[in-house]
This record gives structure tokens, C-alpha cells and sequence, in this order.
């Protein structure tokens, strides 16, 4: 029997209520669950431009639109799946170390109980904490990283962690597997030749949106496929990896992007039957976005097909 869904909107109009994700309950707990969405409302390890600390609620306020089944994978969701909106995680604005401790604590009950945790950010500094996390459980994992950047960078004015160097931080602490560790979408302007090789020496496979518009989305889902095999897999989805004109609200906004149906393309047939660990969705700037909220839309989307993803899983058996 799945314990937790949503409201029903034959009953309650989908603008009706409290601002959960998809009107899921808000419950902060770990019995009778197969997925937890939560938001990490924490935006101090930005560069650019700040204010995905309002993201979580931006995406929640959004996603009453969406509806259980998922066509694409021909999954009802909570058929399969019981799902809570566990609120957000604690922060402490200012400060990104003690944040990465809270986030951190909060988050290993969660691994320990085997719930996919389903993250909303919150710029993207904040995934280090849930790989940290995740490692205590599952040990280095595979990664999808969808981006527009490398977030390979060292330092930051002399400071270790920011939303560009989360990546390189991971590795260096042994929390992700390099050799099954891929990043998809990476473009725009760079401060040197020189800031991919980190990654590409450790073992990261790299491919920029040129790369994959040479050889295609069906090629690229390929590799995604080869790359993490059946291992343990964080996915991380940066929404700057969308074009500006899908994803105006994001702090760093870079063109020449993806379409919302390429990224969908990407996410569910590329991790269809993978071996989830845990899910976030980052950057969304609700300040910088449209008038009919698109960044948020998509973000949400995004984030119900991580869900879709679950419940595909769990109807096939896996």
C-alpha cells in the first residue's frame, strides 16, 4: 500500500493548499517511504549571481501543475512509489562549512535507510555536502553531472568551497569514482585552456555541448549508459545545463544551451534502470526569471522526472 501521495486534484484544485512539491505531505519522515524531496535553501558559495536560496520554494510553487503519470516511461508514479515533502534541510546563511555539517547530518538517515533523496537547490556548493553523505553509505560513486560548467575550479579568492569547485572537492575526497564519473553539457567562455584537465587526468569523462552536438543525443546517451553501467549514481542537474532561453532565472547564464526537450531526452532515457543513489536539481534564481516562471517550470519538471526514474525502478522490480 503506498502510504504518501499527493492530493488528489479531482478533489482539491492543484492551486489549492499548502506549497509542497506536487502537494506531496509535508512530513519530516523516513518510515514508508521510497523518495523524499527537500530543499536546501543555501546560495552563499555563488560568484555571480545570488538568490537560489528562494529556489526550493519557487519550484514548489510551481509543481502543483504536475500530474502522477509520466507517458514517457508509461510509469504512474505512486502506483509504485510513496513519496513526502520533508521540508528543508537546515542552513546557515554566510556560512558554507557549517551549512555542509547540517546538510551533511540530515542527510545520512536518509542514505542509511535506502530513501533517494531528491534535492532542491540552492546553488550548486551545496552538493558536496549530499555527496558526502552519500559516500558514508554507499562509498565513491558514479556521477552525472548535466551543467554548463566544470565546477573543477581549486580556489575562489584563496576559498576552497563555491559553486565552482564542488566537483573538484568530491574527487579529492574520494567521494565520487572518477573512472565512472561523467559531465554532459559543459560550454561558454573558460579562464584558461587548461580548466578541464583536472578532471580529465583523475579520469572524468568530459562532454561540452559541442561534443554532443557532433555526435548526437543518441550517441551521447550511450556513453551516459557505459560510463555508470549498474554502479551506485548521484545525478546532479545544474539548470544553467538548459539554454538562457529555457532557464533565464540561474545566476550564471550561459547560451548556446540545451532545450527542455533535449534535457528530457537526456535524463530519462540516458538513466532509465540506472542505479540510483540520489538526485538534486540546482541554481534556479526565481529573481532573474520570466514573468511565467519557465526557469521554475523546468526545474520542476526535472525534478519529477528524477521521481519518474524511482517509480520506473521499483515497477520493473529493480
Amino acid at each position: 500500500m503506498i502510504k504518501y501521495q499527493p492530493i488528489d486534484p479531482l478533489v482539491s484544485p492543484r492551486f489549492s493548499g499548502i506549497r509542497t512539491f506536487m502537494r506531496l505531505p509535508n512530513e519530516e519522515t523516513l518510515e514508508d517511504v521510497d523518495f523524499i524531496v527537500a530543499g536546501i535553501p543555501f546560495d552563499t558559495g555563488c560568484t555571480y549571481g545570488i538568490g537560489s536560496r528562494f529556489g526550493p520554494q519557487a519550484i514548489r510553487e510551481v509543481s502543483g501543475i504536475l500530474k502522477p503519470y509520466n507517458p514517457v516511461l508509461d510509469v504512474n508514479v505512486f502506483d509504485h512509489c510513496s513519496g513526502v515533502d520533508y521540508g528543508d534541510f537546515p542552513t546557515v546563511p554566510g556560512f558554507i562549512e557549517e551549512t555542509y555539517e547540517m546538510v551533511e547530518q540530515a542527510l545520512v538517515p536518509v542514505y542509511k535507510k535506502n530513501i533517494i533523496p531528491v534535492c532542491l537547490g540552492g546553488d550548486h556548493s551545496v552538493t558536496l555536502a549530499e555527496l558526502r553523505a552519500a559516500a558514508q553509505v554507499h562509498g565513491p560513486m558514479a556521477i552525472v553531472h548535466f551543467d554548463a560548467h566544470s565546477d573543477t575550479g581549486d580556489t575562489y579568492f584563496g576559498k576552497l568551497y563555491n559553486h565552482g569547485t564542488f566537483f573538484r572537492r568530491a574527487i579529492e575526497e574520494n567521494l565520487i569514482d572518477p573512472e565512472s564519473a561523467i559531465q554532459v553539457g559543459l560550454r561558454g567562455p573558460l579562464y584558461d585552456g587548461r580548466q578541464f584537465k583536472f578532471a580529465q587526468d583523475a579520469g572524468v569523462e568530459i562532454l561540452t555541448n559541442w561534443d554532443v552536438r557532433k555526435m548526437g543525443i543518441k550517441a551521447t546517451i550511450t556513453r551516459i549508459r557505459e560510463k555508470i553501467q549498474e554502479k551506485p549514481v548521484f545525478v546532479t542537474f545544474d539548470i544553467d545545463f538548459l539554454d538562457a532561453a529555457y532557464a533565464p532565472g540561474t545566476g550564471t547564464p550561459e547560451i548556446c544551451g540545451f532545450t527542455t526537450f533535449e534535457a528530457q531526452q537526456l535524463v530519462l532515457d540516458g538513466l532509465k534502470g540506472a542505479n540510483f543513489v540520489g538526485f538534486d536539481i540546482v541554481e534556479v534564481l526565481p529573481s532573474g526569471d520570466s514573468p511565467g516562471k519557465i526557469t521554475s517550470f523546468a526545474a520542476a519538471g526535472v525534478a519529477f522526472d528524477f521521481i519518474s526514474l524511482i517509480a520506473f525502478n521499483k515497477q520493473q522490480g529493480n
